[in-house]
């Protein structure tokens, strides 16, 4: 049934109060006596959760193992017991001065070989080469997948006889019987073509590094092939600096040029193929002739004569999950899947062939919600699997055997998660968290065993290892030392409230108050958000950070979700769609206004900040603001769309040819003259994803409008803005700007 927005909103209110009550003030604070030192939050991290890490379940099930000794062994645990099985690997007793570590591990099929990851190097934020080794358990033999050089993604075959790899842009496999290396492509060239990796539009946009896949029978290698010959060039000038010290720039700075293409620009042309093992012959797919299209994705079936390739147009609203033969190279539609406004890439990853051969599974908001959907290999419809007025948020698996269907969503209110299985025609519906609040779940093999970690705002997280009929079978970790130390200080916790704007838009969102609290005198008020589409920043989780510090210095800190945030539905989120920006910088000018009311809200000293997504809207609020921010914080922040990539941009905002006023209208640049209050902007120079440009551009429109500001560079950081003293300084900067200027 469906519930008007009113209702709803009333609902949700509801909900809050709830909350809220069981948050009340003789339940909401800390009462130590320590204050929280700067160095514990950005040198000592002494109050972070170091949490469960390193699970990876074992075929059977009853076992997982766990990268030990700082990487240099691995062993196998009971999930019954948390006993030691056996030990898998120690490399103290192997003699090769190649690897003395592993930063990450995976099994062949049958895990009778570990292929071991080491000396690893970033290229952008999910892509990097390593070297990489194989462990034979029965013969304690170790072998270098390759001698030729450094690899980016070696996976194993299925069989576990060899081993695919990409370097320099070329598709590769090892033979691990022979040991023979067999180069299967040629062309690849830097900022030309690439096999088997995306591009950096595709990495960051669609989420992914690998683009290369094995048949289930390991008689087919397929990938992606990229031509980015087209597309257009960005160049950042990196100088000597330290930590690293890129000491070849220390008389004259180089140049990292790369392909990078800004809305409205040309990408990649793609193409898909495979190659047969035994033949070395290789066939192209059919995937039309539309050129100006992406392929966010290639996987498998579990028919390996069926690699599904998925075929999403350049506005992203219409995607088609193709079949194709490996052998012939032709396809046919297995889906159409469409929207009015996009498709989220977030769901690609959900559409899952299941192992019965027969079904698959997807994620859709065609029904106003993101739901769980059931298809068998016809396209047919099998049952819309998860029905109702709230979002799944994470897809966690399909366990075939019993027609379960395990996920993650945000009911019963938006600012909380639930972890559920349901059978696949819908009924059967169990909740399988327990605590109130933020929940995220992780299934063993077979799933017969799981583990929740969850956390809300007055509790540290906590995971539990439970067995497949829910009974708990036990507590992995409790943050029994970061409770306890908490004892000791002073500081109130995280209080929810919901508010309606002056267009009766109910938005959620929570304040932090400061120790020692007293409603009768006047608070500066400072306002953090994200703000980016889906994404949530009021939640129900424990998060201990900057923000705490800050109250303890004596200001309320405040964060809101405007229209466009995640969890509350389809319009709600996509109201944003070819105005990106234009919503979100209202809804935050809206909670200034409303938090103006309060009594004990300081109206003149109300400040905001944000990263990146967040940057360009503490960006936007300062020049639509008229006034209403005293101060404001921007790093690493997107000043206009047209400088940005196209996949993300044009996602929601269609391209600056088609869209021109959307793009200039929500564009802080154009508005550089209506600017008020202090300003802070910092952003690093080696910045590939959000660049520079944006800081250099809009700071320049504030020059020319006579407009005050202050502006920190980071010598060749990234968009993370990390890396020896970095961020340590960039807060220190921050907290001190928000002392002197609010």
């Amino acid at each position: 049934m469906k519930i008007s927005t009113k209702m709803k909103n009333t609902l949700i209110s509801i909900s809050i109060v709830v909350l809220c009550m069981l948050l009340a003030p003789n339940a909401r604070s800390q009462n130590g006596t320590k204050q929280f030192e700067f160095d514990d939050f950005f040198k000592n991290y002494t109050l972070y959760l170091p949490g469960v890490r390193g699970f990876r379940s074992m075929n059977d099930g009853e076992t997982y193992s766990v990268a030990e000794g700082r990487g240099t062994k691995l062993v196998v645990h009971s999930y019954e017991t948390g006993e030691t099985i056996k030990t898998l690997l120690d490399l103290a007793a192997i003699k090769n001065e190649k690897i003395v570590a592993f930063s990450d591990y995976s099994f062949n099929s049958d895990e009778t070989k570990i292929l071991l990851l080491t000396d690893k190097e970033a290229i952008y934020r999910r892509s990097f080469t390593a070297s990489y080794f194989v462990y034979d358990i029965a013969k304690q033999t170790l072998t270098a997948v390759s001698e030729n050089g450094k690899q980016q993604l070696a996976t194993f075959s299925p069989d576990g006889s060899k081993i695919a790899f990409v370097r320099k842009n070329n598709l590769f496999y090892t033979d691990l019987v022979t040991a023979k290396e067999t180069q299967i492509t040629t062309d690849g060239k830097f900022n030309y073509i690439i096999n088997g990796v995306p591009d950096w539009v595709y990495e960051e946009e669609f989420s992914f590094n690998k683009a290369f896949e094995w048949s289930p029978d390991g008689k087919y290698l397929s990938w992606i092939r990229f031509d980015e010959s087209l597309v257009p060039q960005f160049s950042m000038t990196m100088f000597q600096g330290q930590e690293p010290a890129l000491d070849e720039n220390k008389l004259y700075p180089g140049v990292e040029t790369f392909k990078y293409p800004k809305a409205g620009d040309a990408n990649s042309v793609v193409s898909v193929h495979t190659y047969n093992v035994a033949t070395a012959e290789k066939q192209t797919m059919d995937i039309g002739t539309e050129t100006d299209i992406y392929i966010p994705r290639i996987r498998f079936t579990q028919d390996p004569g069926q690699l599904a390739i998925f075929r999403l147009n350049r506005l992203q609203n219409k995607m088609e999950i193709l079949l194709a033969a490996p052998s012939t190279g032709k396809t046919q539609v297995l889906l159409t899947e469409t929207n009015k406004y996009y498709l989220d890439e977030n769901y690609f990853d959900d559409i899952q062939f299941l192992d019965d051969k027969t079904h698959f599974t997807m994620m859709s908001e065609r029904d106003g919600y993101a739901q769980v959907y059931l298809y068998d290999m016809q396209g047919k419809l099998i049952s819309q699997v998860t029905k109702g007025n709230f979002d799944v948020t994470d897809f966690n698996g399909c366990d075939v055997k019993n027609k379960l269907v395990y996920y993650t969503s945000a009911e019963p209110t938006p600012y909380q998660r639930e972890i559920y299985s349901i059978k696949w025609d819908g009924t059967g519906k169990k909740k399988l968290s327990v605590n109130t609040g933020t929940n995220s779940a992780k299934f063993s093999e077979g799933f017969k065993y799981y583990t929740v970690t969850s956390s809300n705002v007055k509790t540290p997280s906590s995971t539990v290892l439970y067995n497949s009929k829910g009974k708990t079978v036990r507590v992995l970790d409790e943050s029994k030392l970061l409770v306890e130390k908490l004892k000791d200080y002073k500081f109130n916790y995280r209080e929810f409230f919901n508010f309606n704007t002056s267009e009766n838009v109910n938005l959620n969102g929570w304040m932090l108050k400061p120790p020692g609290f007293d409603a009768t005198k006047k608070y500066p008020v400072f306002m953090t958000q994200y703000s980016g589409p889906n994404s949530q920043s009021a939640l129900d989780s424990w998060d201990l950070g900057w923000e705490e510090y800050l109250a303890q210095l004596g200001y309320i800190v405040v964060c809101v979700d405007g229209r466009g945030t995640g969890g509350r539905g389809e319009a709600f989120r996509k109201i944003t769609y070819l105005q990106l920006g234009k919503y979100e910088t209202m809804d935050q000018i809206e909670v200034a206004k409303y938090l103006g009311t309060l009594s004990y809200v300081d109206a003149a000293r109300i400040g905001i900040w944000g990263w990146s997504f967040g940057g360009y809207i503490s960006s936007s609020c300062m020049v639509k603001g008229n006034g209403i921010f005293k101060t404001g914080i921007a790093v690493a922040p997107v000043t206009s769309w047209r400088y940005y990539d196209n996949i993300y941009t044009e996602r929601f905002m269609r391209t600056p040819q088609e869209n021109p006023e959307g793009y200039d209208q929500n564009s802080p640049l154009n508005f550089a003259a209506d600017f008020k209050g202090n300003f802070l902007i910092c952003h690093g120079t080696g910045d590939d994803n959000v660049h520079v440009q944006n800081t250099l551009e809009f700071t320049e429109r504030l020059v020319q409008a006579n407009k005050q500001f202050e502006m920190q560079l980071y010598t060749n950081r990234n968009h993370g803005i990390y890396g020896g003293n970095t961020t340590y300084h960039l807060y220190t900067r921050m907290i001190n700007y928000i002392l002197e200027k609010l």
